[in-house]
């Protein structure tokens, strides 16, 4: 491996101790390959974890095999508070809208709503997007923004506050730690370890581990994610519709559904609002072409 990954490799492990909690870390693991890093750097660690995948039912079926393929994953399917579980189909019908770029209810339902009250570990990483340069580092503090900053400022740690109201802190200084251990219980807490790495860096750490990786990427895939993403570009979508038709399919039906819930609580259609929605199939055009 080469010296300068060599190096980052070291930091991320330290970092990955630093913040070390004493009920162990929850590991957001998507079945990508910057989840496969941060499950190998976490055991070159040997910190205390636990590998956790949530279902979103919108998963890509090579990415599912892949999933449970790991050992140690706990695959987790997301709830209402009276124990339903929550899909994209039932999502989509209760939100009466499909998710979309400015809204994606999607994420904070299927993927962010595990991990309450423990330190989450992600692969977030810089290189992917300059959204993520913007409002991301080694740690991340969300909620209460103006408390958290006092708090900070008492601990003397070094942060900066997002647009978005997330609190960030990019080294693991011993101010920085007690400000985690004081909030992470009452705060969303995560910790990227691998934020400041390249694509390259990730392929040639997994190369080096022996790590063949989610099969989707020898498809051409550069990133994995829920199929139809509305972050995803339409040549995607299409691409990804095209080789899973029945998620297509299951899209339709649920915008059928959404679109008999819209009439029965009397919400009314526009040209703005939804512009010829009168099929599930309308639907789907429109949200492609977005």
């Amino acid at each position: 491996m080469m010296a300068e990954l060599l190096k980052k490799e070291k930091t991320a492990i330290e970092r990955l101790k630093a913040f070390e909690p004493t009920d162990g870390y929850y590991i957001a693991y998507s079945g990508g390959k910057d989840s496969d890093c941060i499950r190998i750097l976490a055991e070159l660690a040997d910190v205390k974890r636990d590998l956790i995948h949530n279902l979103t039912s919108v998963d890509a079926p090579e990415t599912v095999r892949y999933v449970k393929s790991i050992p140690d994953v706990e695959i987790e399917k997301p709830r209402y508070a009276d124990g339903e579980r929550i899909t994209m189909w039932n999502l989509i019908v209760k939100k009466g809208t499909p998710p979309m770029r400015l809204s994606r209810y999607c994420c904070s339902n299927l993927k962010e709503s595990g991990g309450k009250g423990r330190i989450t570990v992600t692969g977030v990483r810089w290189a992917e997007s300059s959204n993520r340069k913007e409002h991301s580092d080694v740690v991340q503090l969300l909620g209460k923004p103006k408390s958290t900053q006092k708090l900070a400022d008492e601990y003397g740690a070094e942060y900066r506050i997002t647009r978005q109201g997330a609190l960030v802190m990019n080294d693991d200084n011993d101010e920085n730690r007690r400000m985690v251990e004081h909030c992470y219980r009452t705060r969303k807490t995560m910790v990227n370890p691998i934020v400041d790495w390249t694509d390259e860096d990730v392929w040639d750490f997994l190369k080096h581990y022996g790590c063949e990786s989610n099969p989707l990427y020898k498809c051409g895939f550069k990133r994995i994610g829920c199929i139809g993403c509305p972050m995803a570009s339409k040549k995607k979508r299409e691409k990804e519709f095209i080789m899973w038709p029945k998620y297509k399919e299951a899209y339709i039906r649920a915008f059928d559904r959404m679109i008999q819930r819209r009439i029965e609580r009397g919400i009314a259609r526009n040209d703005d609002e939804a512009p010829n929605w009168k099929t599930g199939e309308d639907v789907m055009n429109w949200w492609l072409n977005i």
